[in-house]
């Protein structure tokens, strides 16, 4: 039998991946799942979420994709408010960490 190495996470994949801006890809990627959902929720086709969101159709498709590297935090979060959404940041000191993170919550 062989053994696996397994490697805890530090709860941040694309950190545990080595990218170098990896809170605020990871930011993105929750903001990017909570729009996806929200979508798949209200059961809009890619062309009613181009109109709601202020983009065209293939750039909606790319962002269900994944491919959010393009759009900023701040217009991911005008994402959510054009489908309703209260955006809440929330700001408070971190635990014993030198640094901080962001976290997305969907309600």
């Amino acid at each position: 039998m062989s053994s696996v190495k397994v490697t805890r996470s530090s709860g941040n994949v694309f950190a545990d991946l080595g990218f170098a801006d990896a809170e605020e890809t990871r930011t993105k990627a929750e903001l990017t799942h909570a729009i996806a959902q929200t979508l798949e929720r209200r059961s809009l086709t890619q062309k009613a979420a181009a109109v709601v969101l202020g983009i065209d159709q293939p750039k909606v498709s790319k962002l269900l994709r994944g491919h959010f590297s393009e759009y900023s935090v701040e217009r991911l979060m005008r994402f959510l408010t054009r489908l309703g959404y209260d955006v809440e940041i929330n700001v408070k000191r971190g635990k014993a960490r030198h640094q901080g993170h962001v976290h997305v919550v969907a309600a």
